[in-house]
C-alpha cells in the first residue's frame, strides 16, 4: 500500500504478524478477485500495492506467465523468482515504466484509499491493461470505515497506522466515476459493494 505524496517507506505487513482482521480481509479479497478473473494460467499479471510479502500474488505464480509487483518495499526472495518484476516504488509513479497493453490482470486491492490522486493511478491502470484484461479493485467503503476505525483505534485489532493513512472511501457511486474518468466504459464495469458492505469491489474488462 503506498501514498504518492506521504513520506512513507514500510509496506503493508513488512513488520509483524498481521491481525485475524487483516487475515481474514486478504482471504476475502482474494476469493472474490480470483471469482472475477477466473483462470489465472498463462496471463501477464500485475498487483500494484501488492504489500511486503505479496501474500496474493504468491498463491498464483505457478500459474501465471510473468508478475509484476509494486510497493514501497517487497521481500527479497520475491526478485529472485523468474517470474517476477520486483518494483520498488511509489504509486501512482512507479507505474510510468510498464509498458502499455502489456498485462492481462491488473489487481489493486486495499490501495487507492491511500493515494492522494486515485485517479492518476486508475488511468494508468487503463493504459496498462492489455485489450481483453481484466482490471479488479477493491476499496473500504464509508461504511467500512466505521468499523475499520473501530478496529484500530479502540479494539486496537488493527493496525492504527493504517489507518491514519487513509485519504478516502469509496461508495460504488464514488468509484464508478472515477473508473469511466480513467478510460473504462460503462458496459465493461461491474461495480459492487461486498463483504457485507464494508468494502466496494470493481471489476473493469478492457474491450
Amino acid at each position: 500500500m503506498t501514498s504518492a505524496d506521504a513520506t512513507r517507506s514500510s509496506a503493508f505487513g513488512q513488520s509483524g504478524d498481521l491481525s485475524v482482521a487483516d487475515r481474514l480481509g486478504i482471504w476475502l479479497s482474494g476469493y472474490r478477485v480470483r471469482k472475477e478473473v477466473g483462470d489465472f494460467s498463462g496471463k501477464a499479471i500485475g498487483d500494484f500495492g501488492c504489500g511486503y510479502q505479496a501474500r496474493f500474488a504468491r498463491t498464483v505464480l505457478g500459474d501465471v506467465a510473468s508478475a509484476t509487483l509494486i510497493d514501497v518495499a517487497l521481500a527479497h526472495d520475491l526478485g529472485e523468482n523468474p517470474k517476477v518484476h520486483a518494483v520498488e516504488g511509489k504509486l501512482p509513479e512507479a507505474l510510468s515504466d510498464i509498458a502499455t497493453d502489456s498485462l492481462d490482470v491488473v489487481m489493486c486491492v486495499s490501495v487507492l484509499e491511500h493515494l492522494w490522486h486515485p485517479e492518476v493511478a486508475l488511468a494508468e491502470f487503463h493504459r496498462i491493461l492489455a485489450p481483453g484484461g481484466i482490471c479488479v479493485i477493491n476499496v473500504p467503503s464509508w461504511l467500512g470505515k466505521r468499523f475499520l476505525e473501530l478496529s484500530a483505534f479502540r479494539l486496537g485489532m488493527s493496525p492504527v497506522e493504517e489507518m491514519d493513512d487513509h485519504k478516502r472511501y469509496f461508495d460504488p457511486r464514488d468509484l464508478w466515476p472515477l473508473l469511466v474518468q480513467a478510460g473504462f466504459l460503462p458496459h465493461g464495469i461491474r461495480c459492487y459493494r461486498h463483504k457485507l458492505g464494508l468494502n466496494t469491489f470493481a471489476a473493469c474488462r478492457n474491450s
